[in-house]
């Protein structure tokens, strides 16, 4: 009997560590992280898998001087501000997508400091993907027909 009743007593407790480990995994989300570097400023925007706007930072709202926007230590900034607004929703995964200028063959200095610094506070990166728009073709150049005489 004796043995009986700490078997009684042990399942009960089983029980509750399992209620309580269910009870203390959150639901875990995932995200978009959207960054346009350009050589002047740097925009970090957070969507949601269907798109919907969870948090927005752009250069100007981190520092009041124009030249320092696209700086890398300002873009550490923008990642710390980015943290504090997803964390909070749960967020523990992203999908990065980095878009440069037009044209350019490199995003702006601030793009890889903002991955590093997601990487570094526990979020954990799944992608990341380069959606630099390329022209293909377009609309006739300036110049006439001889081009531009330098």
């Amino acid at each position: 009997m004796a043995s009986e009743s700490k078997e009684e007593l042990m399942e009960p407790e089983t029980l509750e560590i399992k209620e309580e480990k269910i009870s203390d995994k959150k639901k875990e989300t995932e995200a978009i992280v959207h960054i346009y570097t350009s050589f002047n400023n740097t925009i970090v925007h957070v969507t949601d898998m269907s798109g919907r706007t969870l948090a927005k930072v752009t250069g100007g709202m981190v520092t009041k001087h124009s030249r320092l926007k696209a700086n890398p230590t300002i873009a550490i900034f923008i990642a710390k501000r980015i943290e504090e607004q997803i964390i909070p929703l749960g967020i523990k995964s992203l999908y990065v997508r980095i878009r440069a200028q037009t044209n350019n063959p490199t995003p702006g200095p601030g793009a890889h400091a903002i991955i590093k610094t997601f990487s570094r506070s526990g979020l954990k990166i799944l992608n990341i993907l380069d959606v630099t728009r390329i022209p293909r073709g377009g609309p006739k150049k300036k110049g006439g027909r001889r081009g531009r005489r330098v």
